[in-house]
């Protein structure tokens, strides 16, 4: 049975999707939800469903991005997880930190990479005339949005659409993605995933 850890910032939405499908015969349980403020919404859903949390708050830090993450890591090892699952982490982790974990390090990303990396996705797809948009679970490599695609969701962008539609439009594929990668992932298998919105 491997260990996740998953890191929120806000919401934890897709947090929410991964453990609960965490369940029954899945390869995989949930043993840390941490968060980089003490007032993402997330953690209050993952201690109601019996998960430990931890805060490691980054301010305090004041763009000392390397001690900030061997606070990160300091809770990883006693949590001890097997693969580490990025949902919503708005934080920019250094290569340093991304290589103790990489090849066991996820992340969602709501664009179709390799196009969009980094922030405004919906705008961009929209400002570019694109007829189809999504989402991408890749693992994690030290450069932003990079590294090997495991999942792409898409979805058809629709004459009228902001980016908040779009982004809610996607969301509700992020939900289904991001399960079914870490569901092969957990089982030794990296072969792509597709699906269709």
């Amino acid at each position: 049975m491997k260990r996740v850890a998953i890191f929120i910032s806000g919401g934890g939405s897709n947090m929410v999707s991964l453990v609960d499908s965490m369940t029954g015969d899945h390869p995989a349980r949930p043993v840390l939800v941490l968060a980089n403020s003490a007032d993402a919404g997330g953690l209050v859903k993952a201690a109601e469903r019996n998960i430990a949390t931890a805060v490691v708050d980054h301010r305090p830090f004041n763009g000392d991005r390397e001690a900030f993450q061997a606070a990160l890591q300091a809770e990883l090892v006693k949590a001890a997880p097997d693969i580490l699952c990025l949902a919503g982490f708005m934080r920019v982790l250094t290569a340093s930190f991304v290589q103790k974990w990489q090849g066991r390090m996820l992340n969602i990303h709501p664009s179709l990479l390799p196009k969009y990396r980094g922030l405004h996705t919906h705008a961009r797809a929209l400002e570019a005339g694109d007829a189809l948009h999504g989402c991408t679970v890749h693992e994690v490599t030290p450069e932003l949005d990079d590294g090997p695609i495991l999942g792409q969701a898409t979805v058809p962008v629709r004459p009228g659409d902001t980016p908040d539609t779009l982004a809610a439009r996607v969301l509700v594929q992020e939900h289904r993605l991001y399960p079914a990668v870490l569901h092969r992932f957990a089982t030794g298998k990296r072969e792509m995933i597709r699906l269709q919105g």
